[in-house]
């Protein structure tokens, strides 16, 4: 027997974002993960199949928005594929996939942070990172409201570095478009582990679906701020890293500490890289603040179906926010950064949050015509996209990213099982 939903007595938030903020949310999620702290890992793992395996994480990424959009449209309550997975799938998967969001992404945080301090205070990462994750929690805990509008203006902020970015880069003598070409050195276990690292720059997406609970009219609002996010940070992240390899190439590009300083240097701008950095760091601070909202959202939504201390549910009666869930997660997070490591973080990020998406499809699959269900092919792709990209992640992620899993799950079935004995 699934547990049941909340309840009409059980404290709920405000809807106060539209179709704008809800973009922009997503954008901040997005844009600044895969850019600023995937992309040399992806290189190294695919070389000149880079894009390809971005092209990969952008299909898959496609399939996952879209039933997300059409599940979020039915389900518009904070949670996203918790809620989809309970309401569709049984309580089991709900909790599944609540589980790998919550870890996943709670190692994202923990990436973010890091790529907070290594570009705004080399060698003293970790401190920064904490005060940033301190300081964005205190933003969330104000209210939904100024967390869209300090998104805004880091997003603004962002695209225009990344803009001087593809114009220096594209317009140096040093460009070699001929790099671009694939040649016998792309493999295809490459390219879907480098696609497997992308897909944590697109999974942002998500934290429009787990706002739900504070987007007004969200039939309409979800399903079309999740397409729009998605489509410009694919237009976006094409941009930077065609840019970026022509400059640098699949080689440099896969030894590079700081990728995009280090293609505005090699472009003959050396003046740019400071103002990357600075961008870099502002990136990094937009997807920490989408972040936090969406994992405390999410642990709103476990804690109400008491998977998680019931006492995290609770909603504070002026800013109207889920108090207690967002400290929980700024002290999980603050754990995490001070023994993380950045590259191990993405791909244990990946791990988790493919196993989410690979839920949200599984539940798209069972809507039926008069629910919205996307076309059919959509979650079947999605779905096997999910698993591939999951599993072809380096084994030290999916190790690791399975016995957290395996640890969740065991504490769900004694759970259950004191509860029917009781």
């Amino acid at each position: 027997m699934s547990t049941p939903p909340a309840t009409a007595s059980t404290p709920h938030l405000k809807r106060r974002l539209g179709v704008h903020d809800a973009v922009v949310i997503g954008l901040g999620s997005m844009i600044g993960a895969g850019i600023f702290a995937a992309f040399t890992p992806a290189a190294r793992a695919a070389g000149p199949g880079l894009l390809l395996g971005l092209a990969v994480a952008a299909v898959v990424a496609y399939c996952n928005a879209t039933s997300s959009a059409r599940l979020a449209a039915r389900y518009p309550a904070s949670g996203g594929t918790y809620v989809y997975g309970r309401e569709r799938l049984g309580a089991f998967w709900g909790f599944l996939a609540g589980w790998a969001f919550v870890i996943g992404k709670t190692a994202s945080c923990a990436a973010m942070a890091l790529t907070v301090g290594a570009y705004a205070w080399p060698g003293h990462e970790r401190p920064v990172a904490i005060a940033a994750v301190v300081a964005l929690t205190a933003v969330n805990y104000a209210g939904i409201q100024k967390a869209a509008w300090l998104t805004r203006t880091i997003v603004a902020l962002v695209l225009a570095v990344l803009v001087a970015v593809v114009i220096a880069s594209l317009t140096s003598s040093q460009a070699d478009l001929v790099r671009l070409e694939l040649s016998d050195d792309v493999s295809v276990s490459g390219v879907l582990e480098a696609a497997g690292l992308l897909f944590f720059a697109f999974a942002g997406y998500a934290r429009i679906a787990t706002l739900g609970e504070e987007v007004r009219d969200p039939r309409r609002t979800v399903p079309r701020a999740i397409p729009l996010a998605l489509g410009i940070t694919l237009l976006v992240y094409a941009a930077v890293a065609t840019a970026v390899l022509a400059v640098l190439g699949p080689g440099g590009l896969a030894d590079a500490t700081m990728p995009l300083a280090d293609a505005v240097r090699a472009a003959g701008v050396p003046a740019l890289a400071p103002v990357v950095r600075l961008g870099a760091a502002v990136a990094a601070l937009g997807s920490l603040l989408a972040l936090i909202l969406g994992i405390s959202r999410t642990t709103l939504a476990m804690a109400r179906d008491r998977h998680l201390p019931y006492a995290l549910a609770t909603v504070h009666p002026r800013f109207h926010v889920p108090h207690r869930a967002e400290l929980a997660v700024c002290a999980a997070v603050v754990a995490l950064v001070a023994f993380a490591d950045l590259r191990g973080a993405i791909g244990f990020s990946s791990f988790g949050v493919l196993v989410y998406y690979a839920i949200a499809n599984a539940s798209a699959w069972t809507l039926t015509a008069d629910e919205g269900r996307p076309w059919r092919v959509v979650p079947v792709v999605g779905l096997a996209g999910c698993l591939t990209l999951a599993f072809g992640l380096p084994l030290s992620a999916v190790l690791s990213g399975a016995l957290v899993l395996a640890v969740g799950v065991g504490s769900y079935v004694v759970r259950r099982t004191a509860r029917s004995r009781g």
